[in-house]
């Protein structure tokens, strides 16, 4: 069996995560919505033909730098990120010899779902 992925979490594994992961999913959302509010101004700037430089810019910069951050935090561990709104994504698990994703939302209490690798949400399955 060909693996995609080096690390395979079992359900206790990636349950231990979820505070974490709830944090770094709240923090990825305040960025989104920094970001969009900072954009939302910058192209205001551009329209009116200002300079976009200053605050704004740096503002930008920074949220930026935090993104990457916390994108790491996911790539590292590699934990699929689906959807930042939802706090929709994956962990990589071997269940019945295959190689699945058990799949949590930000709203779900736990961990109760899996899907194959290709199957996507439409596919979830309770554990």
């Amino acid at each position: 069996m060909k693996l995609q992925f080096q690390k395979h979490y079992s359900i206790e594994e990636a349950r231990a995560l979820l505070p974490e992961v709830r944090q770094w999913l709240t923090k990825l959302q305040q960025i989104r919505r920094g970001l969009e509010s900072i954009d939302a101004r910058l192209t205001q700037v551009i329209a009116a033909g200002d300079d976009i430089g200053g605050s704004n810019t740096n503002k930008m910069v920074r949220f930026v730098a935090e993104l990457n951050e916390l994108l790491a935090e996911f790539r590292s561990r590699e934990i699929q990120l689906k959807d930042i709104d939802r706090g929709l994504l994956d962990f990589p698990a071997i269940i019945g010899g295959r190689e699945v994703f058990l799949c949590w939302e930000q709203d779900e209490d736990d961990i109760e779902f899996w899907h194959d690798i290709d199957a996507g949400y439409a596919g979830r399955e309770r554990l």
